[in-house]
């Protein structure tokens, strides 16, 4: 197989890393866009007996890193959510309950701080180990470990008071 081969089999997972990231379905194909530009653009520094999905993985970190630096820089950010929405006001069957625990897992997601959502995305929705992670994020295997257990921590408090919430 090629290069160019191989990337296009690693975009289905790009796909899902960055929408995990950016709830914005157009600006996370951006992010997975300008992933492969640069991933082609930089193929020579690619090593054929490296991990690919790590090395991707790592660009796209990058110019995310990037793009929120650059964002916080240029325009203040306000926050659109459905909190005005009453949720007793909602009926939902049965069927549905799968869904809106997706929902409300995706909403805590985003509520933690960007360095502990990817982690828990590399490693949870990803299934890359933490070494792989701590490669791809240029971080300590340590760092990994403890923000991972931070995320999960704040996690678990977010979706408990959402429960007690919906109660």
């Amino acid at each position: 197989m090629s290069f160019g081969d191989d990337l296009l089999d690693q975009v289905p997972r790009l796909r899902r890393y960055a929408r995990s990231l950016i709830s914005n379905r157009e600006r996370a194909d951006d992010l997975v866009q300008d992933t492969l530009e640069r991933a082609l653009r930089y193929a020579s520094r690619f090593r054929a007996d490296t991990d690919l999905r790590a090395w991707l993985m790592t660009i796209m970190h990058n110019v995310f890193v990037n793009d929120v630096i650059r964002a916080s820089n240029s325009r203040p950010h306000i926050a659109m959510d459905d909190a005005g929405i009453v949720d007793d006001e909602l009926s939902v069957d049965g069927h549905h309950a799968a869904s809106l625990d997706m929902r409300d897992l995706d909403r805590a997601l985003q509520q933690l701080p960007p360095d502990q959502r990817e982690v828990v995305l590399l490693v949870g929705l990803e299934e890359m180990s933490y070494a792989q992670v701590a490669q791809a994020l240029d971080m300590p295997i340590g760092t990994v470990m403890s923000r991972l257990a931070r995320a999960r921590r704040k996690l678990r408090a977010l979706l408990a008071r959402d429960t007690v919430l919906s109660a």
